[in-house]
């Protein structure tokens, strides 16, 4: 039968967003509730010689005041190289020296600034070029385990070698060579971080957190505690979020001196940044040095591909330091390569350190991989669109990375940006106005960077006929509830409006690995669609057992009401076996009759049917289920299947150049994705115009200042995020070539869209004018600075 929800553009059930009802960490007041606030380290790099705190702690309405020096000496962090407040030294302007808690947000501000830190300031190293020198200072003298460092590179090699690159080189016939930059960028979720922290009598501790990953949250803090002393537990209770992008995929050191404040205090304490400093203080996208190699031969199939990363790691290391994992993708197997060799070295210097961003370094990776494309195909001379359609990745084929391509509909994406753009009449003319097109590869079903990428579970029906899902992962904005609901009516038979999801609380919700890296929809829509299933069968299971007796007993209720009535003769049969009974609407009937009236029966009668056995024992439908997709972590070669599906897409950009100005102008945006199955186009279209918007900034405007290791640019005022009135003329495509492994054939999406923008662009601005802006954003000043260099270039022959 036909799908009735699935594939139909349903309006958010979030509305509570937008009138003001959703109870935001910001809109939390718990009773006795203190408010903490953080002072910041004054210098980039420096000895802290002393902290006096007693002024803070005499002024009224102060609680606690906390330094490095009288907590306990715990580290935290993905490698364990810092500690929640430092001491002895600092390595970043964000280093947190000290903590304070208040009755109120301006007197724990007022005490900050009666904490007299002295130190001692040390040579600083923000270049990571050079901190990567056997001269250079050293970030950390030792390691979390106490052991001497010699350097300033992370003990996180990444290589991935497949075939032989010098002996393609010496094959092909053609190759070229470049660098390419990328800068930080920040996640400007409008929603700034905050949490906030209590402990019971019993010492268990209930955090408020805005993570996206509330059992890895609560693994840590579990952790943290035991570590400390404390002989409790975390529950984790996650509000309305703000958005996340990546910056609450680690436990920020700020929940952490939280916790350290509320055991101090035995009061709830709430911390809740600015936006200042979630610009200065929250980790944003690292930037990058690749230098890249391409080879291919006379008919323009790519021979080989050499790519070398470095990545500013900051002073300390979150996720940002594994997302070479994921530019591994697109280096290894974005368009068919043969032979790659790729290497990654991340390095401690002191800039603010680095976090996971929207598609985790697969931005990074692109930006290189398809400007370069653009390059060889123009030293082959061959069209670039051409260039991509002759090297395309194709369905049912292993890439040198082992990710294991299922459905691929990347000649479709590309042939809709063609057609679309009026490619072959816009291309090549150099007149100003210039069209450049970017491909992407990502992974759209699941990412196994735990040993488990699973989720669970938990159905209920209750007597109403209505179905309530219990899940542990948490919508971060990407209108994940409504997709939800429609996939679990769709696969038990009920109507989106009586499915209910409760999600947000540890004590409640089942494990579930995370929301992050494309996967709530695909991971959660697997899970609940088994449990749907399970579920189901128990349905009509009952339904067999008793809906001849509700029907008959039906009959001679209305026969005595209506004594005309004259009971039909039916073949009971039909509604005796549940293989043969099925769902819709809530409603139950047989598959060999589906539309005989008395055969028709609401689900929500069948359940309450049976609770009333009268013998002590009724029955109730639930059901739970833990879906552990079958991907895989990379090996020590840097070689796994991922992903369970690898999602395609290419984005087409005309652009305006004005050569008085440098200013770019994008007349058109074309964006064809591959999804796999629509849910709900309308909310896949509001994920690609969103995700194009973040790419086009990325390409164009965004950057945070980070000058000698300070933000400069800690506001909207000066970080340069679109806005409304930037517009872009996008025109989402959306391909379905509905993936086997995916929850009714879908594919995530939440991260792609935002991937292939930038190249795109800057191929473009190339075609327009014939300068290629290697660094990111491209700036009108690069623009014209390029132009300048190019027009003495030409003058001088």
């Amino acid at each position: 039968m036909e799908e009735l929800f699935v594939g139909q553009s349903y309006p958010r059930v979030d509305k509570d967003k937008v009138t003001g009802r959703a109870q935001y960490v910001n809109d939390i007041r718990l009773p006795r509730m203190l408010y903490g606030k953080i002072l910041y380290s004054e210098y980039a790099h420096a000895r802290i010689k002393s902290i006096d705190t007693s002024k803070a702690e005499r002024l009224p309405g102060v609680r606690a005041v906390l330094t490095g020096y009288n907590t306990p000496d715990v580290r935290v962090g993905f490698i364990g190289d810092q500690t929640p407040l430092k001491k002895d030294k600092v390595r970043q302007y964000r280093d947190e020296v000290a903590a304070v808690a208040a009755t109120d947000p301006e007197i724990a501000e007022e005490a900050l600034d009666l904490i007299k830190v002295e130190y001692e300031e040390l040579p600083a190293i923000f270049d990571p070029l050079k901190a990567m020198k056997e001269e250079a200072v050293l970030i950390h003298e030792v390691d979390a385990r106490g052991r001497p460092r010699r350097n300033n590179i992370l003990p996180l090699p990444w290589k991935l070698e497949v075939g032989d690159v010098d002996k393609a080189r010496e094959e092909s016939a053609y190759v070229v060579k470049d660098g390419f930059r990328t800068t930080w960028v920040a996640q400007c979720c409008m929603g700034t971080s905050g949490c906030i922290a209590e402990f019971d009598l019993n010492n268990n501790l209930t955090i408020y957190s805005v993570t996206n990953v509330p059992f890895g949250g609560k693994d840590r803090l579990d952790t943290f505690l035991r570590n400390i002393g404390i002989n409790g537990t975390t529950r984790v209770l996650t509000p309305v979020v703000g958005g996340s992008f990546g910056t609450k995929l680690d436990t920020d050191m700020y929940e952490f001196i939280a916790v350290l404040l509320a055991w101090k205090t035995r009061c709830p304490v709430k911390i809740l940044f600015s936006r200042e400093e979630e610009f200065k203080t929250c980790p944003p996208r690292q930037p990058t040095i690749t230098s890249i190699e391409q080879g291919c031969d006379k008919d323009g199939k790519l021979t080989f591909r050499n790519v070398e990363m470095i990545l500013d790691n900051g002073a300390y290391t979150s996720w940002g330091a594994t997302t070479p994992s994921v530019m591994m993708v697109p280096v290894s197997s974005l368009y068919r390569v043969p032979n790659v060799l790729y290497k990654a070295t991340c390095v401690y210097t002191n800039n603010i350190y680095c976090q996971a961003m929207r598609g985790y370094g697969n931005p990074q990776g692109t930006f290189a991989v398809e400007c370069s494309m653009d390059q060889l195909a123009e030293e082959a001379g061959i069209d670039p669109m051409e260039f991509r359609e002759i090297n395309a990745n194709v369905p049912n084929e292993t890439s040198p990375m082992g990710l294991k391509i299922t459905t691929c509909p990347m000649k479709e994406c590309l042939a809709e940006v063609k057609e679309r753009l009026d490619w072959k009449n816009k291309h090549g003319k150099r007149n100003g106005r210039g069209v450049g097109l970017g491909s992407l590869i990502h992974v759209g079903g699941g990412a196994r960077v735990y040993l488990s990428d699973g989720q669970g579970v938990i159905l209920k029906v209750d007597d109403e006929g209505n179905v309530t899902i219990i899940t542990g992962g948490t919508d971060q904005g990407q209108g994940s509830e409504t997709i939800i609901r429609q996939m679990v009516a769709e696969a038990i038979g009920f109507r989106p409006e009586n499915v209910f999801i409760v999600t947000g609380d540890t004590n409640i919700c089942p494990w579930d690995v995370g929301t992050h890296a494309s996967r709530h929809t695909f991971i959660t829509g697997n899970a609940a669609i088994l449990a749907c299933e399970d579920a189901k069968r128990k349905i009509l299971d009952l339904a067999a057992k008793i809906m001849s007796k509700e029907i008959q007993s039906g009959f001679k209720k209305k026969a005595k009401k209506d004594p005309e009535f004259k009971i039909p003769d039916l073949d009971y049969s039909m509604v005796s076996d549940p293989s043969n009974l099925d769902i819709k609407n809530g409603i139950i009937f047989p598959k060999t009759d589906p539309t005989n009236k008395y055969f028709q029966v609401p689900a929500a009668r069948i359940l309450r049917r049976a609770h009333m056995v009268g013998t002590g024992k009724g029955e109730m439908v639930m059901s739970e289920v833990f879906y552990d997709p079958p991907n895989e972590m990379l090996d020590r070669e840097g070689k796994g299947n991922l992903s369970c599906a690898y999602t395609f897409g290419t984005h087409g950009v005309e652009v305006e150049v004005d050569k008085q100005t440098g200013q770019v102008k994008i007349l058109n945006y074309v964006a064809a994705h591959d999804v796999g199955r629509s849910i709900n186009p309308m909310l896949i279209e509001g994920q690609i115009y969103g995700a194009a918007y973040m790419g086009t900034g990325y390409g164009l405007t965004e950057e945070i200042k980070c000058v000698n290791g300070k933000v400069e640019n800690p506001d909207f005022l000066d970080y340069k995020i679109l806005t409304a009135k930037d517009y872009i003329p996008i025109e989402p495509i959306i391909v379905e070539p509905i993936d086997p492994a995916g929850p009714f054939g879908a594919k995530g999406i939440g991260e792609p869209a935002c991937v292939p923008s930038a190249p795109a662009i800057a191929n473009a601005i190339y075609d327009a004018v014939g300068v290629r802006i290697k660094d990111l954003p491209i700036t009108p000043e690069k623009v014209l600075a390029a132009l300048k260099e190019k027009e003495k270039q030409d003058k001088e022959g």
